[in-house]
């Protein structure tokens, strides 16, 4: 007779070991491993070698001709945006964020504008009741939709519903870690169950060519929860982003095999759902027609589209003895520490008797390296109480050498910048000589930049 094979399941990382530990080898995660019925070992599956048996498959050459896939455009820009042109026929899209962000008023109102179009389009919800999701599209103004609504956690009834007719245009799953397989033993949540009902529906995605998109959950550290390998099982793979105190949300693309990872579309949640937002720049500057000492205007680039947005330092003098402090909201605080490390080293400014403040107006999280420059511009401004001119903007890598090093797409920031009004820059020397919409300033280092903002010769 077989014999039932044990193994324990990570539900943190989805390692898998022969006994019960208290900690994850491989994630270091404590009390995670869970029991999980594997399958019959009997001396044939022990003894069974792969290298027969099979049947041959057709391997073909990169130079293949091809044709493009196509695509369905949602009709709201900033979604396509991020996309790449539109949801892709036959792909799995997994998309997640924070509780109440606003992942499932995006997708209904995708997939209302989809079915409006006259695409097939199923919604199916495992979270909420069928009602719940009809008074949302009501109260979005997308009730008259012909969406195919449906409240279920079984993927089994799921798939053998949608294969009964003709296979939908677009397949929203709300959400993935609410689905059972009754193919595998446990709770729906666990590392099994969600890389099982997954693997089911991205099967059915590729042979109905129906687009697929699953929601999924966070941890509280804002990655996906479940298994890892959820994310390399899908297609694309986007994250929303934002703070629920602030109106904007930002979604942005984490993994793209039919685009860029580069792009963002950028919302802001209303009465009505969520608004697209085409000049996200007037989001995050503050309106002020006079200077005002520790802000500096930063052009920040997601993908090919340039955000500006508003830097503020506030440095804080302490009594001698005091344990200075450095918080930062928005941006790295490692970065954060090399900059006032080289603005002590290399420009002869201290801040060690001083509590520093750094904070990215408006909610959001910058990762450019080019805001080194207006982050310092910003620091000394404060120190100094000299306030960087009203109309500049400023951007630029620092070195630890001092070095003001040139950065990507320089002209299409400062493009932008002049659309919205600004007229001077301080920039790295390396921009200068080519003609420019803006006035500017080139520095070749930290400290001559620093003479200049302290007006020295």
């Amino acid at each position: 007779m077989a014999k039932t094979q044990k193994k324990f399941v990570c539900q943190a990382c989805g390692s898998v070991a022969s006994r019960w530990a208290g900690q994850c080898g491989d994630c270091s995660g404590w009390n995670t491993l869970a029991e999980e019925a594997g399958g019959p070992a009997t001396p044939f599956a022990a003894k069974h070698n792969l290298r027969s048996g099979g049947r041959a498959i057709e391997l073909v050459g990169l130079n293949s001709d091809i044709a493009l896939p196509d695509r369905l455009p949602t009709g709201i820009a900033e979604l396509d945006r991020a996309l790449g042109g539109g949801f892709v026929e036959g792909s799995a899209t997994l998309i997640g964020g924070d509780p109440g962000i606003g992942k499932s008023t995006l997708l209904l109102q995708a997939a209302a504008k989809l079915a409006i179009a006259g695409h097939a389009v199923a919604y199916v919800s495992g979270e909420e009741a069928a009602d719940q999701v009809r008074l949302r599209a009501r109260r979005l103004g997308l009730g008259a939709a012909p969406v195919q609504l449906a409240s279920a956690t079984s993927t089994r009834d799921i798939l053998t519903t949608l294969g009964m007719s003709h296979p939908p245009a677009l397949l929203v799953i709300d959400s993935i870690q609410t689905m059972h397989s009754d193919l595998i033993e446990g709770a729906p949540g666990t590392v099994s169950q969600v890389r099982a009902s997954a693997q089911e529906l991205i099967r059915f995605a590729k042979e109905r060519g129906t687009a697929v998109v699953l929601v999924g959950h966070v941890t509280k550290d804002g990655a996906i929860a479940g298994p890892r390998v959820l994310e390399h099982m899908v297609d694309t793979v986007l994250s929303f982003e934002g703070e629920r105190s602030h109106q904007y949300r930002i979604l942005r693309a984490i993994k793209n095999r039919f685009g860029g990872t580069d792009e963002i579309g950028v919302f802001a949640m209303v009465a009505e759902g969520l608004t697209e937002i085409a000049n996200p720049s007037a989001l995050f500057l503050t309106q002020r027609d006079e200077s005002v000492s520790g802000t500096t205007v930063f052009p920040a680039l997601e993908g090919t589209r340039p955000v500006l947005v508003e830097i503020q330092a506030l440095v804080v003098r302490l009594a001698s003895g005091a344990t200075p402090r450095r918080a930062v909201v928005g941006w790295d605080s490692g970065r954060l520490a090399m900059i006032l490390a080289v603005l002590e080293a290399r420009c002869g400014l201290s801040f060690s008797s001083s509590e520093v403040y750094l904070n990215i107006a408006g909610g959001y999280r910058v990762q450019d390296p080019a805001a080194d420059l207006a982050v310092a511009a910003a620091l000394v401004s404060a120190l100094s109480e000299r306030p960087v001119a009203v109309d500049s903007v400023a951007f630029g890598e620092v070195a630890l050498s001092g070095e003001i090093r040139p950065v990507a797409h320089g002209g299409l920031r400062l493009k932008e910048a002049g659309k919205l009004g600004f007229e001077r820059a301080l920039v790295p020397a390396a921009l200068l000589g080519e003609k420019q919409p803006l006035k500017l300033s080139g520095f070749k280092s930290l400290g001559s930049f620093v003479d200049h903002m302290l007006g020295r010769g």
